[in-house]
């Protein structure tokens, strides 16, 4: 006679059967929460994004600004950065005079910075350009010995500026057009064969912004000079190349000219 088919569950030792319950228990369980996750995952997907982002924008804000000098050395170099501020005179206030005058040298390090008096009353002190006050001329130098002493610092020295035409017509001197490099002027800033801005040039070139509100002179100074320093082998080499072409033509006989006869 044949023997009925036994429940293998009561065969199990029952230690054993207690551990399949609790495993499919959390087999009902997982399925569950893999739906129950997603939002966590998409927290965590949140989180790292606005991680990224912050760390995009510290990124940025810890860019290193090119303006800032690399070297601590403040001598007097070969080559100058000038840059100057001016203020209203005459009645209407519409004459410039010079109210502040900054130079620089290679590394961009400040080697003289002054307020300047002017010989004429101030009637407009442009402060919102210029960034000079009433305060700042009070105990300001004469103009005669900030002159002065301008003058002996860019003397048989390449002197670097943007406008220097206006920097120089404010100080009453003049410099050699050969030791003289305008930003204003060098070809390949030019737009369509006009001069740009100091902000402009500083902006695509340097990728600084600067000249935002009042200006500051060492800034547009340091910036002036950045701008030569890396474009000062091939604007050097135009020069030369000018220079060149200008002795030839002066060398060249001019050709006689032929008399006619009758």
């Amino acid at each position: 006679m044949a023997s009925k088919p036994q429940n293998p569950s009561k065969n199990l030792n029952p230690n054993w059967a207690q551990l399949l319950e609790k495993l499919k228990s959390n087999g009902s369980k997982n399925r569950f929460s893999k739906h129950s996750r997603r939002p966590d995952t998409e927290t965590e997907r949140g989180v790292l994004g606005k991680r990224k982002e912050r760390s995009d924008e510290d990124s940025q804000a810890t860019k290193p600004n090119p303006l800032i000098p690399t070297s601590s050395d403040c001598s007097l170099t070969d080559v100058v950065g000038m840059d100057c501020e001016m203020v209203g005179v005459s009645l209407l206030g519409n004459k410039s005079a010079l109210g502040r005058v900054t130079l620089v040298n290679k590394w961009g390090n400040v080697i003289y910075d002054e307020y300047v008096r002017p010989v004429e009353y101030v009637v407009d002190f442009r402060t919102e350009i210029s960034g000079i006050r009433p305060s700042d001329l009070r105990k300001a130098k004469n103009f005669n010995v900030v002159q002065k002493k301008v003058a002996e610092l860019i003397k048989d020295r390449i002197l670097v500026g943007h406008a220097l035409r206006n920097d120089l017509k404010a100080l009453l001197l003049s410099h050699p057009k050969k030791d003289v490099r305008d930003t204003s002027e060098y070809a390949p800033f030019l737009k369509e064969g006009r001069s740009r801005s100091l902000k402009n040039l500083a902006s695509q070139f340097l990728n600084v912004d600067i000249q935002n509100g009042e200006h500051c002179p060492i800034e547009d100074a340091r910036a002036a000079m950045l701008l030569y320093q890396k474009h000062r082998k091939q604007w050097e080499r135009s020069i030369k190349d000018f220079t060149r072409l200008k002795e030839k033509q002066k060398k060249r006989k001019p050709k006689k000219r032929q008399v006619e006869k009758d």
